[in-house]
């Protein structure tokens, strides 16, 4: 067992009691084992075969991004400036129908070092190409990863849709809680506007069958619940519930148009929901309920979306954005609390994704570490006293020089170690010929 020693840092352990110190921490290839505040006692020093001095940079639990689309990374910039719906159907679609492995692959390995090189240690992959083949990316790439296959059920035959499932139960079966446990599999029906009922409720059945926690898209434009309550009649967050969707664990992304009554639903069924204010707002989509989400009880974490509606997957961004956006929509500067928007980024991001001894440090929880370079002018001056606020309105992803998850280091001093960066942004550059 190779012991690692950080010390000289300043840390944020983001446990129950906030604590900031200078100090340290001890930990293997899985667990933290001790966390110190001053010097490193000789007799922990001592254990280390690996010691690294942080030289005053801020040491922090990774950054966990609960909602995203590896597969359309290759897709940023194309089709701005407008809605959802016509996005999808004249941008997204059919862009995506050209993916084929070879690019799926690049666009995810262009995620997967974007993510890394932003500080985020844990994320959901929600896509429907090769879906087990990004499952064995994830694991050789040193993440933690959920890997979601996303399902649309209209225009599918009923043998389509019975392949989808067949699909999807498979990865879980073969992938879930592979790689020492950082990869996870979830049942992922694309959205209730995409899905006919029928097909949800064989996606429920299936589900709790196999005791499979479920991801899907919800409420994320005005547009998509007006169509669904003339069609239906009732809201898609209440459909969904009755169909069985919500009867067990349950993920949902956006969670835009929300009314009160729905937002108690998702409480009464533990429905946790992955806010992306950023896609949301660059798609007009509209603003989260992130307030009465949170005063509701209902577990609410972060997400960037895909790198095609954001632009970026820097967790930093996403959690500035989120903080500030409901002060300005609400004319309330406590609308948001710092502290809590970075603990939704982390630790509760952590555990929506079924990662629940992480996103603190804590002696005995799983070492999924970023060190923050601090000198720079937009984080000076600083203190102690000032870290939280800098964390969340003025770190930026490119602030982070090393990146460790369950002890293994997959960035050092702003070097990826798991993989070729350049390999990766030359071919990612050559696929721009490929789209329109």
């Amino acid at each position: 067992m190779s012991l690692t020693l950080i010390y000289n840092a300043r840390v944020i352990t983001m446990a129950e009691d906030q604590a900031v110190f200078t100090g340290g921490v001890l930990f293997d290839n899985e667990r933290i084992h001790s966390v110190f505040s001053g010097k490193a006692d000789q007799s922990i020093a001592v254990k280390a075969a690996v010691k690294v001095d942080a030289k005053g940079k801020w040491l922090m639990p990774g950054l966990v991004n609960t909602h995203a689309h590896l597969g359309a990374t290759l897709l940023r910039g194309l089709g701005e400036d407008l809605p959802l719906d016509q996005w999808l159907k004249t941008v997204m679609w059919p862009n995506e129908a050209k993916l084929n492995r070879e690019l799926a692959h690049v666009s995810a390995d262009l995620a997967l070092t974007e993510m890394i090189r932003s500080g985020t240690t844990a994320y959901l992959d929600m896509y429907h190409l090769f879906m087990d083949e990004m499952a064995e990316k994830a694991a050789e790439s040193g993440m933690r990863a959920v890997i979601a296959r996303g399902m649309i059920g209209i225009g599918a035959s009923e043998t389509e849709q019975k392949a989808k499932l067949d699909e999807s139960v498979q990865l879980f079966k073969t992938y879930h809680n592979a790689a020492e446990g950082r990869v996870r599999v979830l049942l992922a029906p694309h959205a209730p506007y995409t899905c006919p009922p029928d097909f949800l409720r064989r996606t429920a059945d299936i589900a709790k069958r196999n005791n499979i926690s479920v991801h899907t898209h919800l409420a994320e434009t005005r547009t998509e619940i007006d169509e669904y309550k003339a069609k239906y009649q009732k809201h898609p967050a209440s459909h969904l519930a009755e169909l069985g969707l919500f009867d067990v664990p349950a993920l949902v992304a956006h969670g835009v148009h929300l009314s009160d009554r729905e937002i108690n639903l998702l409480k009464e069924k533990d429905v946790a929901v992955s806010h992306n204010p950023i896609s949301n707002l660059k798609l007009g989509s509209g603003v989260a309920p992130l307030r009465k989400l949170t005063e509701a009880g209902v577990k609410t974490a972060l997400g960037t979306d895909s790198a095609a509606s954001n632009n970026t997957l820097d967790m930093f961004e996403e959690l500035r954005s989120a903080a500030l956006i409901h002060k300005g929509m609400h004319e309330n500067p406590q609308e948001t609390k710092a502290y809590d928007l970075l603990k939704m980024a982390g630790q509760t991001g952590a555990e929506v994704l079924g990662f629940n001894n992480t996103g603190r440090i804590e002696s005995g929880c799983e070492a999924d570490l970023i060190l923050i370079d601090p000198d720079a002018p937009h984080l000076t001056p600083s203190s102690v006293e000032r870290t939280i606020s800098h964390l969340v309105y003025a770190v930026k992803g490119s602030d982070v020089t090393d990146v460790w998850v369950k002890g293994r280091q997959l960035m050092n001093n702003r070097e990826l170690t798991s993989l070729d960066e350049e390999k990766i942004r030359y071919e990612a550059n050559q696929s721009v010929k490929k789209f329109d």
